[in-house]
């Protein structure tokens, strides 16, 4: 397996059963419908579980190209490589929207409420408030990276090392999700904690494809994308100020 390999093979498990968990309480008539917010957190958490287990011993387990911008920007990951990263989670991300939608096929049939369909795929404000909105995104992602470069071994150097895994697998896959668990449960409530450009924009573009009526409110598309990717850049310049 080589990493571009593990990249997409580890965010199609991260997003096939984080979007997965939203589907299982959000559409009509799943067994888990109505479950709750702890079921949705704790399911994400341990999507990235699988993920990272996957995934960590080849390409370090990003999974996320916040996670891949603000891991180059402090130095720890060689900015040739985050072109080819970022293909690579955007192609998983993609697919594993596909399989969450073939996965619960008749039950998106029988939903009339395209609101919740949309949830299956991307996230979306509680309230919608564009600097409120974008804040939340920064905030929730600049937590992941920062605590991710404190407990992922920060001494690691990639112009050291240039074989060195970094990223989420490098906290190792216990850690790490209790990471995004604690983020969901504190963080998640005001957007949906996308934390991941990813995890959003790849699975709202399968809803865009795929024959699901309702919008895939494209308006709001850029706060997970844009919001992340500050975040975890703001993460990397306070770890090189504090190192």
């Amino acid at each position: 397996m080589t990493p571009f390999i593990a990249e997409v093979i580890g965010t199609m498990l991260l997003i096939l059963l984080g979007n997965g968990v939203v589907a299982n309480v959000v559409l009509k008539d799943t067994k888990g419908n109505n479950s709750g917010w702890i079921v949705i957190t704790t399911a994400w958490a341990l999507a990235v579980f699988v993920g990272v287990t996957v995934a960590g011993p080849v390409s370090g387990a990003h999974l996320n190209p916040a996670v891949t911008i603000g891991l180059a920007a402090a130095g720890k990951f060689a900015w040739d490589l985050v072109p080819s990263y970022i293909a690579a989670q955007m192609i998983g991300g993609m697919l594993g929207a596909f399989l969450v939608w073939l996965f619960h096929k008749d039950h998106f049939a029988i939903t009339e409420d395209e609101g919740a369909k949309l949830a299956c795929f991307s996230t979306g404000p509680a309230i919608r408030k564009v600097s409120s909105n974008l804040i939340s995104e920064i905030i929730g992602t600049f937590v992941l990276v920062f605590v991710i470069f404190y407990i992922s071994g920060a001494s690691i150097n990639v112009q050291a090392d240039p074989n060195a895994k970094v990223g989420l697998g490098s906290v190792g896959a216990i850690p790490v999700t209790f990471l995004v668990w604690v983020i969901g449960l504190s963080l998640g409530g005001t957007t949906g904690y996308a934390i991941n450009p990813a995890r959003d924009l790849a699975p709202r573009i399968m809803h865009a494809i795929l024959p699901i009526k309702g919008s895939s409110d494209w308006g709001y598309a850029w706060i997970p994308v844009i919001g992340p990717i500050i975040g975890a850049v703001i993460a990397a310049l306070l770890f090189m100020v504090l190192k």
